[in-house]
């Protein structure tokens, strides 16, 4: 989704590719949960994340969002899911008692990246080193493939522009329906087809997303 913020006034400035060395090892955070709570819903999903938790946990979005596990809110006028941040402390609810990920296996893409975040441009991103987000003044440096830890990285890099614009062109034109009714239908159409229907967790998700996409 788009941020109307400049690069400098979020990063230090530089891009990195997946071989670039970046500082954003903080060794396992050392019991630091900071970036597990007070997220808001900030933490969106896309439709990888959700075939990651469907694998790991054996649930689907319907059952995550009927556990509270799991939101639907509104950006760009576009409806995602995202994380959910619950109780006195809105903490994420896959946090347990020791502040500590249970699903760091299955953990979404944003929370791989954290902290770097991803700079979309002609078609394509690079990533960036978020200033100001990670409290942990040790970190030191480690190579981007191996923090962000996703499998089949150039799939998913492919993925993950193609998702991008996707979402860019669903905002336009939701932006530019005349009727609220249209705007309606294109949401639940884009959350029923790569949200709502369960995947194959035994098949290859990119070969089921490009599936899904060529019927949208």
């Amino acid at each position: 989704m788009k941020r109307n913020v400049r690069l400098e006034e979020i990063s230090n400035g530089r891009l990195y590719n997946l071989n670039d060395m970046v500082k954003a090892d903080c060794h396992g955070c050392r019991g630091c949960f900071q970036c597990c709570t007070g997220m808001g819903n900030s933490v969106i999903l896309d439709p990888c994340d959700i075939y990651r938790l469907q694998a790991g946990l054996g649930k689907g979005l319907p059952q995550l969002l009927e556990e509270g596990a799991v939101e639907l809110n509104v950006t760009g006028g576009v409806i995602l899911p995202n994380l959910k941040m619950a109780g006195r402390e809105e903490r994420c609810f896959f946090l347990d008692g020791e502040g500590r990920c249970s699903i760091h296996e299955s953990r979404p893409g944003l929370c791989r990246l954290f902290p770097l975040g991803r700079f979309y441009e002609n078609g394509d991103f690079k990533y960036f080193l978020q200033t100001g987000q990670c409290r942990e003044s040790g970190r030191t440096k480690i190579k981007v493939a191996k923090w962000i830890d996703t499998p089949d990285q150039e799939k998913n890099h492919d993925f993950s522009c193609q998702w991008h614009s996707l979402l860019n062109r669903l905002e336009e034109e939701i932006a530019g329906a005349e009727e609220l009714e249209k705007a309606k239908r294109l949401n639940m159409r884009m959350l029923q087809l790569f949200y709502m229907t369960p995947y194959e967790t035994g098949r290859d998700f990119y070969e089921q997303f490009q599936e899904r996409m060529g019927s949208f």
